[in-house]
């Protein structure tokens, strides 16, 4: 599955958990790094605006789909993707590099919800080793001076995966440069994963989740910030409708 945005292509691959969870052992085994995106409607949204935003995505060598919509979107295109929440690939991922002897450092969120993630982490995946936690200052940059001093950390940390909690676009901002820095190291932009791990920021039950009502369940929880983001993701979705059915040509 594929969105052209601008001038770029957006395409969706690996396809599903399983075959994201295939690469990034492969990846974690040779040493080889990555920058890996969740593609969701607001992601979309951004996108469109956002030339820095859209020259990043442009650089992740691995994108999955983190909202159903845009899962129901690659169904009406006959080019069907499977869920991958960011969320939900924490834990899998960091099992994976513990088992590869892959060390993880953590970067987003506050320093409190950073260590608490760092214990819950450790608590589930016998054998992880924090290499480093990174909590930027408000108003992080990472196209600045900040980003280049988070970057000097993480090489000398020693960490071959990333977890990134500063929210789009910094953090797929900050994953494209930073991958190009150290391309040993594998970047994922997780979103509020850590927050959700350390319990500083409660997520829809499972099965809300499960019902694709989860976008409901926060938008009730912050009507403020949800409701408007929402509206756009609405208001570009009919565009999308006719893209995707397009393209099953």
């Amino acid at each position: 599955m594929e969105f052209h945005v601008q001038d770029q292509v957006i395409r969706i691959a690996p396809r599903d958990a399983p075959h994201l969870l295939a690469v990034l052992t492969e990846r974690f085994r040779a040493r080889r790094g990555f920058a890996l995106a969740t593609l969701n409607l607001d992601h979309l949204v951004k996108l469109q605006q956002d030339r820095a935003f859209l020259a990043a995505y442009a650089q992740h060598d691995l994108v999955v789909a983190d909202g159903n919509p845009v899962v129901w979107l690659s169904r009406l295109a006959g080019r069907p993707v499977g869920l991958v929440p960011g969320a939900d690939m924490v834990v899998p991922m960091v099992r994976l590099a513990a088992e590869a002897g892959v060390s993880v450092a953590l970067v987003g969120s506050t320093e409190a919800a950073l260590r608490a993630a760092g214990e819950g982490l450790c608590a589930r995946v016998p054998g992880l080793v924090i290499a480093e936690r990174i909590a930027p200052a408000m108003g992080f940059d990472p196209m600045g001076q900040q980003g280049a001093e988070v970057i000097a950390a993480l090489r000398a940390s020693g960490a071959g995966l990333c977890l990134l909690a500063l929210g789009a676009p910094k953090q797929e901002i900050f994953a494209a440069r930073a991958h190009a820095t150290l391309p040993h190291m594998g970047f994922a932009s997780i979103g509020a994963g850590l927050d959700f791990i350390a319990g500083a920021q409660p997520r829809a039950p499972l099965w809300v989740r499960r019902l694709a009502l989860e976008w409901l369940w926060r938008a009730l929880s912050s009507p403020r910030r949800m409701v408007p983001r929402y509206a756009r993701c609405a208001a570009i979705l009919p565009g999308l409708m006719v893209a995707a059915w397009r393209l099953r040509g």
